[in-house]
């Protein structure tokens, strides 16, 4: 199978060519996570990525999931950020808070 590369991972391919070995396709999209354009007569007409990808796309259609993106990024450049081993740790604490309780009661 030959293609064209034309930027990071991505790939452009002749849609009657992408026919003949679609399993093989299929199988760098999902394990390499390559993105392949499908061209047909060189038009680009479709586009390939890995399942998890596509689903982070969509869910990024949400305008819930947009909004509360745009409201963490607020809170992060205003300054109500704190670093993630801090969080854990209180997370931590807390679980083993509530297994104490939960043996003495």
């Amino acid at each position: 199978m030959s293609s064209k590369r034309s930027s990071r991972m991505v790939e452009r391919l002749p849609l009657t060519e992408a026919r003949v070995h679609l399993g093989e396709v299929i199988k760098r999209v999902h394990l390499d996570k390559v993105r392949v354009i499908l061209e047909k007569d060189g038009i680009p007409v479709a586009g390939l990525l890995d399942i998890d990808e596509f689903e982070d796309y969509l869910e990024l259609q949400d305008p819930k999931v947009r909004a509360h993106i745009r409201k963490s990024t607020q809170e992060y450049l205003a300054g109500k950020s704190r670093p993630a081993t801090e969080f854990l740790r209180e997370l931590r604490e807390e679980a083993q808070r509530k297994t104490r309780r939960r043996r003495s009661a």
